[in-house]
């Protein structure tokens, strides 16, 4: 992804600093005041009211420029915000909020080749710990995705902000970083390489084995103090496998056929507009059933997965009564894709087709 020439080397990474808790973002000045003299901060507009009065405090007596985030990350768009950057003379880029602010950030770090700090607001997903970003059109195509040479030089993960959040956000999280054990083990496995275009280590799969065991332990639990916002043990364990632990898991470990089948759901009838996380958890499931994976495996994953809000079927999903040349077709974009991608696909159509019928029938019979 990032030009680099494979090896034949394991290679991890990672951000330098990861910083989680409640009120965390009141140590954003501690933690940058040697790297951060003329801070560029890009910030979600939906979220700057709730932090604007902790950026003035935490920044105090720097020439810092904070710019209000809202819309595509598009190549105008990040245009603007890098001319922005220009005229303020910026050292570094922070970027505050959900993934398209973060995403914005990134990409204007990139053209101003300045380091990158990761502010989530909330914990749908492992992208504030990467490198890539993704770019779109106005009609929400997405036409690039590009990564910054270094991950960030801090990620700061303020979790009374992200309790304030729906608690969907941290749901579809968790539907995320699920399948990061069972992507870094067929990764590694399959000797793919990872997202530094090297081999997966034994430290990555730890972390993935690691997330997968908070998340079963934790899940239910988190869910509970998301609905309440308030940030307990079990929250602060959730978070910190959807941000860090996911993270750490899909670039040092890979992606596999939970992330391939995601290339068939977001065409699929009434799925399409599912969150990612969503997708991807009903993806590990397809995947446990293309490694042969027993039923009882399956069934266990399946009901946790629903014991946590998270899809156990297409229908779930919202594709009703999906039909076989549904699944067929799904089976079929899950094999296709990109030039020069990581994710291996050595299952054939058919057998992804075979896998995902299995997975309904599962599902049926656990609804029954």
């Amino acid at each position: 992804m990032n030009g680099a020439a494979v090896t034949s080397s394991m290679i991890f990474g990672g951000p330098r600093r990861y910083v989680q808790g409640p009120g965390a973002l009141e140590q954003l000045g501690a933690l940058s005041e040697r790297f951060a003299t003329r801070p560029l901060v890009i910030v979600d507009a939906d979220v700057l009211p709730f932090v604007s009065a902790t950026l003035d405090r935490a920044l105090t007596g720097r020439a810092s420029t904070v710019l209000p985030f809202r819309g595509e990350v598009t190549f105008a768009a990040i245009d603007a915000l890098v001319a922005a950057g220009k005229d303020a003379g910026a050292d570094v880029v922070m970027g505050l909020g959900g993934g398209k602010g973060l995403d914005a950030a990134k990409a204007t770090a990139l053209r101003l080749d300045l380091p990158y700090v990761a502010i989530p607001s909330i914990a749908s997903n492992d992208s504030p710990t990467g490198r890539s970003m993704a770019i779109y059109d106005d009609s929400h195509v997405m036409v690039a995705v590009e990564v910054i040479p270094d991950n960030p030089l801090l990620v700061l993960v303020d979790t009374a902000l992200i309790a304030n959040a729906p608690a969907r956000f941290l749901r579809t999280g968790m539907g995320d970083a699920i399948a990061k054990k069972f992507e870094a083990e067929r990764a590694y496995a399959d000797r793919a390489t990872n997202f530094f275009d090297g081999y997966p280590t034994l430290t990555a799969m730890a972390i993935a084995d690691c997330c997968y065991r908070t998340l079963r332990e934790h899940g239910e639990a988190a869910m509970a103090a998301a609905e309440r916002h308030e940030p307990d043990a079990a929250f602060e364990a959730v978070v910190e496998a959807n941000v860090l632990m996911s993270g750490l898991s899909w670039e040092s470990g890979g992606l596999s056929y939970a992330h391939a089948v995601v290339r068939g759901l977001v065409k699929a009838r009434g799925a399409a507009m599912a969150p990612h996380g969503d997708h991807v958890a009903y993806g590990t499931l397809v995947q446990l059933a293309i490694e042969g994976r027993d039923d009882a495996a399956v069934l266990d994953l399946m009901g946790w997965c629903r014991a946590v809000g998270l899809p156990g079927s297409l229908a779930e999903l919202g594709m009703s009564d999906p039909t076989a040349g549904e699944i067929a077709e799904i089976a079929r974009l899950t094999t296709i894709g990109p030039k020069g991608g990581k994710i291996l696909v050595k299952a054939s159509p058919d057998a992804i087709a075979a896998a995902i019928t299995r997975v309904e029938r599962l599902a049926a019979l656990e609804t029954v």
